[in-house]
């Protein structure tokens, strides 16, 4: 590899705040150098906080969440009015 050009390859570990999830990978990730976290090692890595992970999205746990399309399509039309049918003419 040309050197220089590459982003620096090193582990990091990936926490899932919702689901109290953690997990050690390799990365090329930018992270903040003062949000480190010690691993079950005893090393210390970077720590990069993620919204979601396979620990909490509804695909992977099986947690769908139903939400009510249909009052939002009757707020809509109530809002900006139904679509008329445009009329045939013979």
């Amino acid at each position: 590899m040309k050197s220089g050009i590459h982003p620096e390859y090193r582990f990091v570990v990936f926490q899932d705040a919702s689901a109290d999830y953690r997990f050690l990978t390799r990365s090329t990730v930018k992270v903040d150098p003062s949000r480190t976290v010690e691993w079950e090692d005893g090393n210390t890595y970077p720590l990069v906080n993620l919204e979601i992970s396979n620990a909490s999205h509804p695909y992977y746990t099986g947690q769908i969440k139903i939400i009510d399309s249909a009052g939002r399509v009757e707020r809509f039309n109530k809002r900006y009015g139904a679509r008329k049918k445009p009329v045939k003419k013979k």
